[in-house]
């Protein structure tokens, strides 16, 4: 690969980045709207002509072994 050819590929490579940013953050302002429309009317799906959107909040609770390891040592090592 030549230089020039190498230049436009790293160049090209910086534009479909950017594009990458640009859209990502575009898809991201259009899934708030959704959401937002899904709140508004106290839905957890919402369809139309050839989509269909479904979102939920989901709660989890994690164990946080560092914690542990902290506050009972000789039982993380036990286990």
């Amino acid at each position: 690969m030549s230089k020039n050819e190498l230049d436009k590929a790293a160049l090209d490579l910086l534009a479909v980045r950017a594009m990458i940013e640009e859209l990502q953050a575009e898809a991201e302002a259009l899934t708030d709207k959704i959401k937002g429309a899904m709140i508004d009317q106290g839905a957890e799906v919402l369809e139309g002509e050839g989509w269909k959107a479904s979102w939920k909040n989901v709660n989890s609770s994690r164990f946080d072994s560092k914690a542990f390891k902290a506050a009972h040592g000789d039982l993380y090592t036990e286990f």
